[in-house]
């Protein structure tokens, strides 16, 4: 028997958690899937289990402050269906999902996805050696395996996260080898026309400097204006050469080399979707184009979180209650009169979580040369292709990401263009002198995650073939 549910959130993280709290309360029927094996999402990952211990101490109280949103929501009334993967939408709204080896569809009136964020891609030279990871990946070995690498780690890139995880590590008894800090100078001058919302942000700005501080009193090797960054070795990485702003080359012995350019939307599903996005100059990213309620150009299909644009885990779970009521808003659950209402006071707190973000991506823009990489660096993991092979194809006439992708099987793999779409096609924009705004992006089809056929063949004998 085919289920059906008013609302069908995907995602647990702080958004998905929030917006079905609030959905809930409404009376409404919610069915939460999510990929992990509990609620959390990316930034309280494994809260429930982590934070009674010595660990959750380590990660902070921001951290800690997700076990009550956790427990509020496995008491909301929701049904939570985690390590599910949604693999299709289909209008009507027709939601394939796979858990335990067997696939199942179910009908939803709604949809809201809460995606999250993915580490920007930023691919170098020696990034796919073992040993090299994103400072997002060590950060999640901190909180589920409790893991703290035995050799000191170096730390290449920019923003709060390299600086929130070096401190995590520090804490946890972990050594920072040094910090090749790729953020460009002139961070004053870029913070400059944001400057009104320092004050709105200013404990948010406070816990930088508390990190930074940390890291200052631990001793940890600081170096400032890397433009460039190696990863050396053969079979694993063996040490990591960096390039100054001033030309000169060095090079240091190193076993673990984490790295880390931003974070931006999660948007595959929502471009399998087609639905409309538009280009964030701010962040240099897509982002879906969506209405008040945070309903997309797809009616019915609403998004929340960082998926909607990058703010952070607050502002997240804000937006997750907001698009919970633009929902109930759009089912008759409540009135326009009382959805404005209750709207009104998350929609300030949003705008006040929202103040400092601006000033931040000035602060930390993506370092040139992962947008435009070496020939030699590979930037398709998955069909191992190079930056070199890329240009040569996008030399061919003027081909878009997707002629190029049958040129190349560029985005081909399982990945999907999620770890190499960004790069590709800013290498397209250099090549040929375009903007990559007018480049595009790839066009995505489902299945979303890889489905076998003995999961297909489930799906076909539980809806009646």
């Amino acid at each position: 028997m085919i289920r059906e549910f008013d609302v069908v959130v995907v995602g647990a993280g702080p958004a998905g958690m929030s917006a079905a709290v609030r959905l809930r309360s409404k009376g409404v029927s919610v069915l939460v899937v999510d990929e992990q094996p509990a609620p959390g999402g990316q930034i309280y990952r494994a809260v429930e289990t982590v934070a009674p211990t010595a660990v959750g101490r380590v990660l902070g109280e921001e951290y800690l402050a997700g076990a009550s949103l956790v427990d509020s929501f496995r008491h909301c009334g929701a049904i939570y269906e985690p390590l599910t993967q949604v693999w299709q939408i289909e209008p009507g709204w027709r939601v394939f999902m796979t858990c335990s080896g067997r696939a199942e569809m179910v009908h939803a009136k709604q949809i809201v996805l809460t995606l999250g964020a993915q580490e920007r891609p930023a691919p170098f030279p020696g990034w796919t050696l073992p040993g090299v990871l994103t400072v997002g990946a060590g950060q999640i070995l901190l909180k589920t395996s409790r893991q703290v690498p035995s050799e000191p780690v170096w730390v290449a890139g920019s923003g709060p996260l390299p600086l929130l995880y070096m401190a995590q590590l520090q804490r946890a008894g972990g050594k920072v080898a040094g910090w090749l800090d790729t953020a460009p100078p002139g961070a004053f001058r870029r913070a400059l026309p944001w400057a009104s919302a320092i004050c709105a942000g200013w404990k948010d700005i406070r816990k930088g400097l508390q990190w930074m501080s940390e890291l200052k009193r631990a001793g940890v090797k600081h170096v400032q204006g890397v433009v460039n960054v190696r990863a050396l070795g053969d079979g694993r990485l063996q040490a990591v050469e960096y390039t100054l702003a001033d030309g000169s080359t060095h090079r240091e012995p190193a076993n673990v080399l984490l790295s880390h350019e931003g974070v931006v939307p999660s948007i595959h599903m929502t471009r399998a979707l087609d639905c409309t996005h538009i280009w964030s100059a701010q962040q240099k990213c897509l982002v879906p184009e969506l209405n008040e309620w945070g309903e997309t150009s797809k009616a019915g299909i609403f998004v929340a979180g960082d998926g909607a644009g990058i703010g952070g885990a607050k502002a997240a779970a804000v937006r997750g209650e907001l698009v919970a009521v633009g929902v109930a808003l759009r089912a008759g659950y409540l009135s326009e009169k009382a959805a404005l209402s209750q709207a009104s006071p998350l929609r300030k707190q949003l705008h006040s979580l929202l103040q400092l973000r601006p000033m931040l991506d000035a602060l930390y823009p993506p370092r040139p040369s992962i947008l435009n990489p070496e020939d030699e660096t590979i930037v398709c993991r998955c069909e191992e292709l190079t930056a070199g092979d890329i240009r040569r194809a996008a030399a061919i006439g003027q081909p878009g990401p997707n002629q190029l992708k049958a040129f190349t099987r560029a985005g081909m793999g399982p990945c999907q263009g999620r770890q190499c779409g960004y790069t590709i096609a800013h290498i397209i924009a250099l090549q040929q002198g375009r903007p990559v705004t007018e480049v595009g992006f790839y066009r995505i089809r489902p299945p979303l995650k890889p489905v076998t056929l003995g999961e297909l063949a489930s799906l076909e004998l539980e809806s009646g073939g």
